[in-house]
């Protein structure tokens, strides 16, 4: 597995419950504040363990295609509150800091 989603990864497992991260965020994390795209990418093969349903967009927008609704609903159970318009409300739920 390439390192940097290894990375991204062990970020990903630390997202607490009831918060998200973006995949800018992320990015910026890892020293790559214009890789958001790669952390998409790596998303999109995230192991199935991890609580991947917590990272969205810096807008708050849940994508996923066909999964979206299904990680909307996984967030809702969380806890995660949404905007009128369905995206997350990132100024309450966004995680700030990692444990």
């Amino acid at each position: 597995m390439n390192q940097f989603y290894e990375q991204i990864y062990t970020i990903v497992e630390r997202i607490p419950y009831g918060k998200v991260m973006s995949y800018g965020q992320i990015a910026f994390m890892l020293g790559k504040p214009h890789g958001a795209r790669e952390v998409g990418w790596a998303m999109s093969h995230c192991p199935a363990h991890l609580p991947w349903q917590r990272v969205v967009m810096a807008d708050g927008t849940v994508t996923g295609g066909m999964y979206a609704e299904m990680r909307k609903a996984l967030l809702e159970s969380e806890g995660v509150l949404f905007l009128q318009d369905g995206r997350v409300d990132m100024k309450l739920c966004c995680a700030r800091e990692l444990p």
